[in-house]
């Protein structure tokens, strides 16, 4: 019998759009979509169509009691979600949240305290870690390839922030609502990357932000130098300023014997003797993979693959950012 799914706050766009994760869910076979949720219910009744016209509900308490899922995956505005994980966490639920789970560190930190006391299954789709580039380095990390690790380097710049707009996500230019701009949305996937390949802890010791590309209340671009505890360098660069669709990306890490290298789809393996050069494109969308992975370990009575915990650490570190770049600005 497939499970039961519930949705909540489906005005984000990743419901339909980029990561799309409820596009994916319905497309699985094991999982039945048995109800969404949004404050607007023209919006709910938009995506609806969408996913073959589950029920819709305006108060995601209600839907929860009269559909009884077995499993939500949870969206919504960012100033929203740990009222919802807490909600979900004191009644029973399993689910899946989309970073950053909050608008602060302080907000995340709650729904992980509870999370750990309750011993609940809390998932967070972190997509950059099922990249192929991730694997890589991660192997070659393990096994020395790369000697001594100087730094890391991570960019990801994408399209214009008038895209939420278009897909019913205006929330993301209010600073109160989304918490922030490309730094508190787009910033957990390199700051988690960081941590991932790493496996340091990190400490902020730069940040600063603009604005002026696309002049809207929050930021436009991001960048956040970090320290690991093992003097680990990173660079950390996010933005919504790629003029077209697509992604203006690049990732590195780089050693003392070799530095392995994505950009434009290819991975780069570059060594004092030689240069490697393969496809660094995934074989299906990172947030598929995320989702499928998140959904198998819930099943199994798994723990997640990545959870609230992980989520918290990155959001800590964009807190830290944000309060140094206000200080830079004097």
């Amino acid at each position: 019998m497939p499970a039961r799914v519930a949705a909540i706050g489906v005005s984000h766009w990743h419901s339909l759009y980029d990561s799309a994760y409820l596009r994916h869910l319905v497309a699985l076979p094991d999982m039945r979509l048995v109800g969404i949720h949004d404050p607007d219910a023209a919006i709910a009744a938009k995506r609806a169509a969408a996913l073959g016209d589950p029920p819709i509900f305006t108060d995601y308490r209600r839907m929860l009691v009269e559909t009884r899922p077995d499993f939500v995956i949870a969206l919504g505005r960012h100033s929203s979600m740990a009222e919802v994980a807490l909600h979900l966490l004191d009644h029973g639920y399993p689910f899946l949240m989309e970073k950053p789970m909050g608008v602060s560190g302080d907000e995340v930190s709650r729904v992980a305290e509870r999370a750990a006391a309750k011993h609940a299954f809390v998932a967070v789709p972190l997509i950059q870690r099922y990249h192929p580039f991730t694997a890589r380095a991660r192997a070659l990390l393990a096994a020395g390839a790369l000697g001594p690790v100087s730094h890391v380097y991570f960019r990801l710049n994408r399209p214009s922030s008038a895209r939420y707009v278009g897909w019913d996500a205006g929330w993301m230019l209010d600073p109160k609502a989304a918490g922030g701009g490309c730094l508190r949305n787009l910033g957990p996937h390199g700051l988690d990357l960081f941590l991932f390949l790493t496996g340091d802890d990190a400490t902020v010791t730069g940040a600063q932000l603009s604005a002026s590309a696309l002049g809207q209340p929050v930021e436009d671009y991001a960048s956040v130098l970090l320290r690991s505890t093992r003097g680990i360098l990173g660079t950390i660069e996010v933005g919504n300023t790629f003029p077209r669709a697509g992604t203006d990306a690049e990732w590195k890490v780089a050693g003392r014997d070799a530095m392995v290298q994505l950009r434009d789809g290819t991975i780069r393996l570059t060594t004092g003797e030689s240069e490697e050069v393969t496809a660094g494109e995934p074989a299906e969308p990172p947030a598929l993979t995320a989702l499928r992975d998140a959904l198998d370990c819930w099943h199994r009575g798994a723990p997640p693959p990545a959870g609230v915990q992980d989520c918290l650490r990155a959001v800590r570190l964009i807190d830290r950012a944000y309060e140094l770049a206000a200080r830079s600005r004097g």
